[in-house]
């Protein structure tokens, strides 16, 4: 999870806090995309989804940093599972859209239609929403670090020695789609996914996710954190390149590693502006320092990120629980149950649902 609570509806409601993004291959002809939500569920998080919530994974095929097609998932009231106050399911349905109808809203083409905890099958496509083992790796040292970088104007590369991972052991919510790679388009693609409230009210954008970290690196300021989730990434370059690029040129030289660190600045703001995440159709998805094409599931994004912050390699010793991966749809495995999540504590009090 990056467990990112980058906003204050995100803090206040777990299943509007986006916390991570994939896109990867599935058998031949298909892509997969994933995000997940409530972060530490069942421990801090309730199990259910927003009955207003759009949740939306979005592509550009054209390069303009606006979306093309767009996939959206609508999510009807909860109902008790299994005769348990503590576990739900609720209907779902999943629209394609393309055109306006990409950029906002819920309109679009239904694709299928299922509740939550169970496969949902129509023709090639392929549709599960439910609770799954949190695939993201942190080292406890993040927080330090950071801390030395922002606080104390020093680059503590002994801070992330610590070979704990807080995120180890914890669950969340998956929202996984495969499909046709056909319905998305062709070639190189970028896309980003979103968490917006829509109901009685204009839509309000609440979570964005193109490129993992990013917030968490580069936009120390709750206010421009703020303002990237309400954003879209063709506004990426104007309002959020110049905070990326005086990050990566404080860091590197504080840490003594680019013999021009402001110019090192403006390259990884580049390369990260706009904030979406490139994908090649039909190939091997790996997010690494010297290229991204998708992420998957066992991807060590976090190691990826300092690297290219810092200009230095960095490895922290932890990665994804990767023997919690499956081979096949919906790719996570078994979520932590509770004889597993012994001695492992809430990451925060429970959420009131």
């Amino acid at each position: 999870m990056s467990h990112h609570f980058d906003t204050k509806l995100a803090r206040e409601d777990p299943s509007l806090n986006l916390c991570d993004f994939y896109l990867f291959d599935g058998p031949a002809g298909k892509t997969v995309m994933a995000m997940t939500v409530n972060p530490d569920v069942g421990l801090s998080s309730p199990d259910t989804l927003h009955p207003e919530g759009l949740y939306a994974f979005r592509f550009d095929l054209n390069g303009d940093a606006r979306e093309d097609v767009t996939f959206k998932f609508r999510f009807g009231q909860p109902r008790h599972g299994d005769g348990s106050e503590h576990t739900h399911i609720q209907p779902f349905v999943v629209r394609r859209a393309t055109g306006d109808d990409a950029l906002r809203g819920d309109a679009g083409e239904s694709l299928v239609e299922s509740e939550t905890g169970s496969i949902a099958t129509n023709s090639d496509l392929r549709a599960y929403v439910g609770i799954a083992p949190d695939l993201f790796a942190a080292n406890a040292g993040f927080r330090p670090f950071m801390t030395a970088f922002y606080q104390d104007q020093r680059y503590d590369r002994d801070s992330l020695l610590h070979q704990q991972d807080p995120f180890a052991g914890r669950n969340i919510t998956a929202i996984v789609l495969e499909v046709p790679s056909a319905l998305i388009g062709k070639g190189k693609i970028s896309a980003w996914a979103t968490i917006s409230l829509f109901g009685h009210a204009p839509e309000v954008q609440v979570s964005r996710w193109g490129l993992p970290m990013v917030t968490h690196l580069f936009l120390s300021d709750q206010e421009a954190k703020e303002q990237f989730n309400a954003s879209v990434p063709s506004e990426d370059r104007e309002r959020f390149a110049k905070s990326i690029a005086d990050c990566a040129e404080k860091m590197t030289t504080y840490a003594g590693s680019a013999p021009d660190p402001g110019e090192y600045g403006k390259r990884i703001a580049a390369r990260l502006c706009p904030d979406t995440l490139p994908y090649e159709l039909g190939t091997s998805a790996a997010f690494e320092v010297a290229g991204f094409n998708g992420r998957a599931l066992g991807d060590d994004v976090l190691d990826v990120m300092l690297t290219l912050a810092a200009n230095r390699p960095i490895v922290d010793g932890l990665a994804p629980d990767r023997e919690r991966i499956r081979k096949d749809f919906p790719y996570y495995g078994a979520p932590y149950t509770a004889e597993e999540q012994v001695g492992v504590t809430p990451i925060a009090a429970p959420a009131k649902k």
